[in-house]
């Protein structure tokens, strides 16, 4: 009997925790789209900066969305939404391994514009890796007393690396530093290598966090200097080389080193793309995305959002120029600090 009574009240809890659990509403893609625009209207950080106007892209792209979208066309819908962003900083998953990134079509296109194979068999002799450090690579320009370094991201373990390097180019009459490709990383890495190169303290730019509903609703900005360490510098002529895919942590690194009177910056302008990206935000229907939540400001109170560093002496590749076994960026190097110093 008592078997019985707790069968029966085990099949009425049953039946009653199924009478109280919430109905899950279904995965719509008007809800979706509601919320992904409304996410971003309240946390994205670039739209003042990026002349960006959220509510009219709302009334373009709204009226497009309907149940009858297929997965496809409505994940199409969303990437082109957020390609106005023109923001490589703002990317869109679908969970299966595909993804979209705002504003990556120039950045894309610049990958076939530059051949490490060319430059270790045509321009610089020996190129050391640097074993500890993620695409830290240096070695001396064949037939001349110029130093080249390749920084193609902004991490490792220890970034103090460079000045072992610096020392075996002590006797080089100039660097080459090549950033090309350099898709960003740790900003304060960017920091500690800029700072072998460093020639004083210097405000350099500032960092604001959105943090209210407001377009314009941002905390304190915090001010970043260039660090200096006298005992620890060199002074020579320095050639930063960039291009389109030059991003992020890559482009916070130009930030310091164009601060230095010995640098000079030749390639193509940089992405444009500096803030500090969001933590992972996820949809319904099992896609997820991060965008920009910070803007950064240099010291006359402008931004480089959706700029770019220009450079000094603009010049790019092209796909036939590698084809011929050219690095015209790497030429047009060579050529300026022989004309402007002297140094072969």
């Amino acid at each position: 009997m008592k078997k019985i009574i707790l069968i029966g009240t085990l099949v009425l809890l049953v039946s009653c925790a199924k009478t109280f659990l919430p109905k899950e509403e279904p995965t719509t893609n008007s809800a979706t789209f509601e919320l992904f625009w409304k996410d971003f209207d309240l946390h994205y950080s670039l739209f003042d900066v990026r002349n960006i106007d959220w509510d009219a892209l709302y009334s373009s792209y709204q009226p497009r969305v309907n149940e009858e979208l297929s997965e496809t066309e409505f994940w199409n819908l969303l990437a082109s939404l957020i390609e106005n962003l023109d923001d490589s900083h703002t990317v869109l998953y679908d969970g299966k391994g595909n993804s979209y990134r705002s504003g990556y079509a120039l950045n894309e296109q610049s990958i076939a514009e530059i051949s490490e194979e060319l430059i270790r068999t045509t321009y610089v002799e020996a190129l050391k890796e640097v074993s500890s450090e993620e695409q830290l690579a240096y070695g001396k320009i064949k037939g001349k007393n110029i130093g080249y370094i390749y920084l193609g991201v902004m991490d490792g373990q220890n970034p103090a690396s460079i000045h072992s390097i610096l020392e075996e180019f002590s006797n080089v009459e100039a660097i080459l530093l090549d950033v090309r490709q350099n898709t960003g990383g740790d900003d304060r890495y960017a920091a500690a290598i800029a700072k072998a190169f460093s020639d004083g303290e210097h405000l350099i730019y500032s960092v604001a966090t959105r943090n209210g509903p407001s377009h314009d609703d941002f905390d304190a900005q915090k001010n970043y200097y260039t660090a200096y360490d006298a005992s620890q510098i060199f002074s020579k002529p320095v050639v930063v080389l960039t291009d389109r895919k030059t991003i992020s942590a890559g482009e916070i690194f130009l930030l310091h080193m164009k601060s230095f009177k010995n640098v000079i910056q030749i390639g193509d302008t940089t992405a444009g793309d500096f803030s500090t990206v969001s933590n992972m935000r996820f949809l319904p229907n099992g896609w997820h995305y991060r965008y920009s939540i910070q803007k950064f400001l240099l010291p006359n109170g402008e931004s480089l959002d959706g700029v770019g560093h220009i450079p000094d002496v603009y010049v790019k590749n092209t796909v036939e120029h590698i084809a011929a076994k050219e690095d015209k960026v790497i030429d047009t190097a060579l050529e300026y600090v022989l004309e402007t110093y002297g140094i072969d």
